[in-house]
């Protein structure tokens, strides 16, 4: 694997030598060209002025900001430069706190942080082992690019994870999506059979499949076009919809029968099992004889 940014993890006095790595692997994503269709060359990106339909090159090209529609100010380079932050290849961990205080939307890109030599392996280790004990994540910032990220790190597994945070100001309210607040009062019974359909689910996550089926499927559809087969269509079945309460008790019913386990048998069942096990080893036993 290889590193993608050297620096330090700083909190206080301390400062540990790391090396970040993707932790995404981006070349497992499907990218698609745009083909022209009579002869198949793909098709090239030409800029034009929307006003003048002229074609432009690079250098006749500036960065805009649109403050109101179709009202825009010029940003020169010199202008970014006066307000260019200095790459100090330091992520600077200002507090730490419980992971449950960074809501989920917050989450951006992650990276694997890796101890940059031997002479940071202890120091590294320390502060993994810190963060774990403590059910704590190191809330930081970092320049990267000229530009100022939060950041989160966290211990994962041997080592430590580090996630790039949208600001909060870049996270929508939940609340202003419709019909949040129209919610009407939940019935107690179904609830009741919610709860007791998610306690016949629950599993752990090793158990879920967790496979990229459409993308799976996209490389079998590409294979097929290579190797000149038929591509068969999967036809999607309908859906019925039926009653809250009838699917949540049908659902409970399934989920117990798919973990029932097999029961040793007793009593009369037992002794007619029994009896015929008997049955069959006395004819194996005739046919041996007589054979």
């Amino acid at each position: 694997m290889r590193s993608i940014w050297k620096g330090h993890i700083r909190f206080s006095l301390v400062t540990i030598p790391v090396r970040m790595y993707n932790a995404i692997d981006s070349s497992e994503a499907i990218h698609f060209n745009q083909l022209h269709k009579e002869d198949g060359s793909p098709i090239g990106y030409e800029k034009k002025c929307k006003l003048c339909g002229k074609t432009v090159t690079n250098d006749e090209i500036v960065k805009g900001y649109q403050f109101e529609k179709d009202q825009y100010i010029v940003v020169e380079s010199g202008d970014l430069e006066k307000i260019k932050l200095k790459t100090t290849r330091v992520v600077e961990i200002e507090g730490f706190v419980d992971r449950s205080e960074i809501q989920p939307t917050l989450y951006d890109a992650a990276y694997f942080a890796g101890p940059d030599g031997d002479v940071s392996v202890k120091t590294y280790a320390i502060l993994r082992a810190a963060l774990e004990e403590s059910g704590k994540v190191g809330l930081g910032k970092v320049v990267l690019r000229d530009r100022e990220e939060m950041v989160a790190i966290a211990p994962h597994k041997d080592g430590i994870i580090m996630f790039k945070l949208h600001y909060p100001r870049e996270v929508r309210d939940i609340e202003d999506v419709p019909e949040i607040g129209k919610q009407p009062k939940v019935d107690e019974s179904a609830l009741k059979l919610a709860h007791n359909l998610i306690d016949t689910m629950t599993t752990s996550i090793d158990k879920i499949e967790m496979k990229d089926r459409y993308s799976d499927s996209l490389r079998e559809l590409f294979d097929a076009k290579i190797q000149g087969r038929e591509v068969i269509t999967a036809v999607e079945r309908e859906q019925p919809t039926i009653d809250i309460m009838a699917a949540l008790k049908e659902s409970i019913e399934q989920a117990k029968a798919q973990r029932k386990p097999m029961v040793k048998a007793t009593g009369a069942k037992k002794e007619a099992e029994e009896e015929a096990v008997g049955k069959e080893s006395a004819v194996k036993s005739r046919k041996r004889k007589s054979g």
